[in-house]
């Protein structure tokens, strides 16, 4: 049998398959995708309150003559690393750096791009008493009145509030095995059947693939991968997200700024989330 004939053949992943690629520790990372898309990329560091956060890259970027600020969370790529980047779990820090880097590109007149990969904000004790809750709702604030372009793109995990922290973007695309959820499947499993090891069925009923999310016009488009997920040949997967940028931003750029920016950014997430019973998954 063919190749072509045995990929045709080939079962669709399930969500929870799709989990597995998502979390992949072969994918690329924030870093990888800023070093290996951009021409230059300027790092820029502290949030000037308190520290400098790990787990949030940001810079001045350019790819060919599109210049752009660049936020992203940063899972690591060694064990030493995840571990100081807290496996790309944002502190309050992180989430301030991300503003501050984003108020600077609307001073400067650049678009934002930012990439998403998080299971969540970071939990820890250290990270609620410097307010955690007000510093995601800080950076929803930020991004939600900015008066200059977002691209956010949903690159592995997309996990709650520590991502959406990041992600209120004029375009939201996902890579085609990312996922993007309230939950994640093994924590919506044990609130439902309180048991962890129904997270396939919950990570279905969740409908958190970039497929379904399209579909809920939660995102609005589909990088593509290369064959078995962008952890199997991360160089090719950094030049779609390349691509995938130049054209978005050249997009972005014909459209009206300022205020009618803003006021379509609203319109956008203002229609999300309207409950229609007939189209309800059962669990």
């Amino acid at each position: 049998m063919s190749e072509t004939a045995k990929k045709a053949k080939a079962p669709a992943p399930s969500a929870w398959d799709i989990v597995q690629l998502a979390r992949d520790p072969g994918r690329p990372t924030a870093r990888q995708y800023a070093e290996g898309m951009c021409d230059e990329f300027l790092e820029l560091h502290g949030d000037r309150l308190c520290a400098d956060d790990p787990a949030v890259l940001g810079g001045l970027g350019r790819i060919g003559k599109t210049r752009f600020v660049l936020v992203g969370h940063q899972k690591g790529s060694t064990t030493e690393e995840r571990i100081a980047c807290r496996f790309g779990m944002a502190s309050p820090d992180g989430f301030r750096k991300a503003d501050r880097l984003m108020q600077l590109a609307e001073k400067w007149g650049l678009p934002v791009v930012t990439l998403v990969d998080t299971a969540g904000a970071y939990p820890g004790l250290e990270a609620e008493q410097r307010g955690q809750g007000e510093a995601i709702g800080r950076s929803l604030l930020v991004m939600a009145g900015l008066q200059t372009p977002i691209l956010s793109i949903v690159t592995g995990e997309g996990g709650s509030g520590g991502a959406l922290g990041i992600a209120v973007g004029d375009r939201v695309l996902m890579l085609e095995h990312a996922i993007y959820s309230v939950i994640s499947p093994e924590g919506c499993a044990s609130i439902l059947w309180r048991d962890g090891a129904k997270a396939p069925e919950a990570a279905a009923a969740l409908r958190l693939t970039a497929k379904d999310l399209v579909a809920l016009k939660v995102a609005d488009g589909i990088v593509p991968e290369p064959p078995g997920g962008a952890g199997r040949d991360p160089a090719t997967a950094v030049a779609l997200v390349r691509k995938a940028v130049v054209e978005n931003l050249r997009a972005l750029a014909g459209e009206p700024g300022g205020i009618r920016l803003v006021e379509k950014r609203y319109r956008k997430f203002q229609a999300m989330g309207r409950f229609d019973p007939r189209k309800a998954v059962r669990v």
